[in-house]
Formats: C-alpha cells, sequence, structure tokens
C-alpha cells in the first residue's frame, strides 16, 4: 500500500495534499475504477473500519448537507474527520497491489471531496466535496468487499 507512516500523520495535520500526491504517484488516474474478474476486491481490516467510520459521519451529516444548512465550520470538522479516517487507511491498509490500485481511485475521489468541504477552491462548492466523498463511498461499496456494507441512506 502506500508508504504511510508519515503521509497518514500529514494528512491529519495539512489536510490532503500529501495524500492526493501520493495517490496522483501510484497511477491513479491512469486506472479505471473495475471489479476483479467480474467480483468485488477484497479488503482488510483497517480499510473495512476507516470506511465505516466514514460512512458513519457522512451519514450522520447527510440531512444538513442536503438541506444547504451545514455551516462552513462543520464541513471542516467533516472534512478534517473523512481525512483522518482517509490517514488511517493509508497508513494500515495492506491489500494486495491490483486492489490497493483501486483502492487509489476512490482515495483519490475522497480527497478530492475533503479539499472542497475545506473551502480550498473558491470555484467548488463545499456541499459539492460533500457529494463527492458520498459518490466514492458509493464506489467503494460497488467495488470492494466489505460484508454488511449499506450505502448511504438519502
Amino acid at each position: 500500500m502506500i508508504a504511510a507512516a508519515g503521509l497518514a500523520l500529514g494528512l491529519a495535520a495539512t489536510g490532503v495534499a500529501a495524500a492526493e500526491k501520493d495517490a496522483h504517484k501510484h497511477g491513479a488516474d491512469s486506472v479505471k475504477l473495475t471489479l476483479d474478474n467480474g467480483k468485488k476486491w477484497a479488503t482488510d481490516e483497517a480499510l473495512r473500519k476507516g470506511m465505516g467510520n466514514i460512512r458513519t459521519e457522512m451519514q450522520a451529516s447527510l440531512h444538513e448537507i442536503h438541506e444547504g444548512k451545514l455551516t462552513a465550520a462543520k464541513y471542516n470538522e467533516l472534512a478534517k474527520k473523512v481525512g483522518t479516517e482517509v490517514g488511517g487507511i493509508v497508513a494500515e491498509c495492506k491489500l494486495e497491489p491490483k486492489a490497493d490500485a483501486q483502492l487509489h481511485l476512490v482515495v483519490a475521489e475522497m480527497l478530492e471531496g475533503i479539499e472542497a468541504m475545506e473551502g480550498k477552491s473558491a470555484k467548488v462548492k463545499r456541499r459539492t466535496g460533500a457529494v463527492k466523498v458520498l459518490a466514492a463511498l458509493d464506489k467503494y461499496g460497488a467495488h470492494f468487499d466489505h460484508p454488511n456494507w449499506q450505502p448511504i441512506k438519502e
């Protein structure tokens, strides 16, 4: 997986720039998200735990996101929580190389969403970032074997 102890600390401290750069370095842009010969990719405990925590955080904020009532401060808090979980996934997850390459695509989308939720681009609304993280969770559930995974209910 991504060489990550320092990356995880950097992700938590500085948002997503280092992890985003690393995701691109590992070919996230050159690989298309697919199944493993028609099956979902294997996961490990660290990945399942982190994705489950991200799902829980996003589900808890979903109503406020959809209603346009999540404040900038709450978006920052949500981005930090999701970023911390992504950092943990990056640091702890040990997938085989092909599954890892697929996970990079999901992580890269999450990182883009986190950056938008942090308000780092005047051109991208924070809400759009949350939607991007939600979409990445859907892709994760559709492509990775996570027992009892439930899509976020709107």
